[in-house]
């Protein structure tokens, strides 16, 4: 996502947990030639000043790594005001039909409660991942000091065919019926 935004003349900044992940976004950098400043960190405490950003993305990231109660508001502190967030996460709907044994896919039946939603700790998997109901969502967002502006609920487009290695975690047919991504956008309030 950085390296689409450097070549359109933005000034991204990636942050990431993983030492690992950043030293391929290196690698990445040195290959195509985009540099950009990287930063090893959390989002949930981030070391950036408020009010440095215009702009604050997670595909698959924070959204999905870090707990929503901490990343949220410490986005929320580092974007300028009318500053964006827009975040992709796994889709409410899948996350209640997923079962815990990654040998299954979703199914058309829901596995777990929806109220309470948020730390998935799943058997014999050493990561915790975060999810939230949309309600829950909309309320952490709002005290956070954002308006939310869209979700969009992600289908596969007609003709769209599986791709490895996503294939392996929800089916095509169920993905045309549920959604299994979401995409949160928002605004922080001037």
């Amino acid at each position: 996502m950085s390296a689409w935004l450097a070549r359109r003349g933005a000034r991204p900044v990636g942050v990431d947990i993983s030492r690992e992940q950043l030293a391929t976004a290196r690698r990445l950098q040195e290959r195509h030639g985009l540099p950009f400043a990287l930063h090893e960190g959390n989002a949930e405490h981030l070391s950036f000043p408020d009010e440095s950003f215009d702009l604050a993305i997670s595909e698959y990231g924070a959204c999905l790594w870090a707990d929503p109660r901490l990343w949220v508001p410490e986005a929320a502190r580092v974007l300028r005001p009318g500053g964006r967030l827009t975040f992709l996460t796994n889709g409410t709907i899948m996350m209640l039909c997923a079962p815990d044994s990654d040998d299954e896919l979703p199914t058309d039946r829901l596995v777990r409660d929806y109220f309470g939603m948020h730390r998935f700790e799943w058997p014999g998997a050493p990561e915790v991942e975060f999810h939230l109901g949309y309600g829950d969502w909309i309320r952490l967002l709002r005290g956070s000091g954002f308006e939310v502006e869209d979700l969009l609920e992600l289908r596969p487009p007609a003709g769209a065919t599986p791709i490895p290695p996503f294939d392996g975690i929800v089916g095509l047919e169920w993905a045309r019926r549920w959604p299994c991504e979401e995409v949160w956008k928002a605004r922080k309030r001037a």
